[in-house]
C-alpha cells in the first residue's frame, strides 16, 4: 500500500525538535506514541474485503483514531462514511472534504445545536436524537434551514447509556421529526462493546439487541415512515451485525489500531499502537522505571503489556513513570534503552498526544497529526 501523508519534518511540540521520515525508532524522544504501519495497513484491508461483499457498508469511528489521513485511507478501501462522537469531530472532518458523517451522540446546548446547524447547511451531516425537546430546539433554531437538518433516532437496545426505549417511544419520537419538518433519515442502536468471544453465546447477544431495533424498524415504516438507515455494530461484534437482515451500516472503529482490550473479543484484528519509553532507573532482579506514565497512556481499563521481551511484567502506571517488574533477571535490558508497550485503551490514549508516528522496519515513515484532542 503506498505511503501517504509525508510531508516537511513535524515538530514535536513536547520536545520542540523536528522528527523527520526516516528517524530510527531509536532516536525518537520519548514517551512516543508508535503505529506498526504494515499491522494498520492489513487490519484496514481485512475489514475493507469483509464489507466489499456485505450489503450493509461501513461507517468507522473517527474518535478510534482522530487522523485525517487515515479516515480518507478508509474511504477509499469503501467505507461510505464516517461516525464521530463529538461536533468539533464533525467539523474538523467537513473542513478536510469529508462530508459523509454520523454524529452518533446526542446535541443538547442551544450553542452546539446552532454549530450544528450551521454545518448542515455546509455538508449533509447526520445526527442522532434521543429527546422531544432537542427536535423542537433543532427545529426553532434552525428556522427555514430545518429541513436540512438530517436526523436518527438513536435506540437504547442494550447498552443502557443513550436512546429511547424501542418501539413506541422510537415511533413517537420518529413522528415528531417529522412533524417538526426535519428530515427523519432512520434509526441507530449501539448494542456496545461484546466482551464474549466469537461463538453462539455472542451471536445470541448481539441478535436479541439487534432484533429490538429491527423490530422498530418494522413498527415505523407500517406507519407509512420510510426508514433508510440503520446504524449499528462496532469491532466487537461488526461480522455478526453486518448479516442481521435490515442493518445498512457498521460503525466499527477501533479494528484500524486495535488496544489489548478489544483484541480478545476481535482477534482478527492485530494490535498496532505503542508507547515507546526509556529505562530511566533499574533496580538489579527487581524493577526497571520508564519515563511514561498516565501522562502517555490510559490505564483507565487496565495495565500496558510489554511489546516483545518476555522476562518483564508492568506493575503499575505513575502519572509520568511505569514501575516494571523483572521476572527475568536476565533480562538484558539497561538504563537508556528504549522498550514498547502495547496500548490497552486507544481512545483516551489518543487523546494524550498531538502526533502519532507511523513506524516501518525500524523507521518513522509516517508523521501523522492527531487532529482532536480530548478537551
Amino acid at each position: 500500500m503506498p505511503t501517504k501523508g509525508i510531508g516537511p519534518p513535524e515538530v514535536d511540540p513536547k520536545v520542540r525538535i523536528a522528527i523527520s521520515p526516516g528517524t530510527e525508532v531509536k532516536e525518537l524522544p520519548t514517551p512516543a506514541l508508535l503505529m506498526d504501519l504494515d499491522g494498520m495497513e492489513r487490519n484496514l484491508l481485512r475489514m475493507a474485503n469483509f464489507f466489499r461483499d456485505s450489503g450493509p457498508k461501513l461507517r468507522p469511528h473517527f474518535k478510534a483514531h482522530q487522523v485525517l489521513s487515515l479516515a480518507r485511507r478508509q474511504l477509499e478501501v469503501g467505507a461510505i462514511g464516517l461516525t464521530c462522537a463529538r461536533l468539533d469531530q464533525a467539523e474538523t472532518l467537513v473542513r478536510s472534504g469529508i462530508d459523509n458523517i454520523l454524529i452518533a451522540n446526542e446535541i443538547t446546548e442551544a450553542i452546539k445545536i446552532q454549530h450544528f446547524v450551521d454545518l448542515a447547511r455546509r455538508a449533509p451531516v447526520i445526527v442522532a436524537v434521543d429527546n422531544p425537546k432537542v427536535i423542537s430546539d433543532m427545529a426553532r433554531l434552525a428556522g427555514e434551514w430545518k429541513h436540512e437538518l438530517n436526523v436518527l433516532v438513536d435506540v437504547d437496545v442494550r447498552l443502557g447509556r443513550c436512546g429511547v426505549k424501542p418501539g413506541e417511544a422510537a415511533l413517537s419520537l420518529a413522528k415528531l421529526v417529522l412533524e417538526r419538518g426535519l428530515k427523519f433519515r432512520g434509526l441507530m442502536g449501539y448494542e456496545g462493546q461484546v466482551a464474549l468471544s466469537p461463538g453462539p453465546e455472542k451471536d445470541q447477544v448481539v441478535h436479541e439487541a439487534l432484533k429490538r431495533l429491527i423490530d422498530t424498524k418494522a413498527m415505523i415504516e407500517r406507519e407509512g415512515i420510510c426508514v433508510e438507515i440503520v446504524s449499528c455494530g462496532g469491532t466487537s461484534d461488526f461480522s455478526i451485525a453486518a448479516k442481521y437482515p435490515g442493518v445498512t451500516e457498521i460503525q466499527a472503529g477501533s479494528y484500524l489500531l486495535m488496544d489489548c482490550t478489544y483484541s480478545p473479543f476481535a482477534p482478527e484484528f492485530e494490535l498496532t499502537l505503542t508507547i515507546l519509553a526509556t529505562v530511566i532507573s533499574k533496580t538489579p532482579a527487581e524493577r526497571l522505571v520508564v519515563d511514561a506514565g498516565f501522562r502517555a497512556m490510559s490505564g483507565e481499563n487496565g495495565l500496558p503489556s510489554i511489546k516483545g521481551i518476555s522476562g518483564l511484567r508492568v506493575k503499575a502506571l505513575h502519572i509520568e513513570h511505569t514501575v516494571i517488574e523483572i521476572t527475568d533477571p536476565s533480562v538484558g535490558i539497561e538504563v537508556g534503552d528504549k522498550i514498547e508497550m502495547s496500548v490497552h485503551f486507544l481512545d483516551q490514549t489518543l487523546g494524550l498526544h498531538s502526533h502519532l508516528y507511523g513506524i516501518r522496519r525500524g523507521e518513522v515513515e509516517e508523521v501523522l497529526k492527531i487532529e482532536v484532542v480530548a478537551q
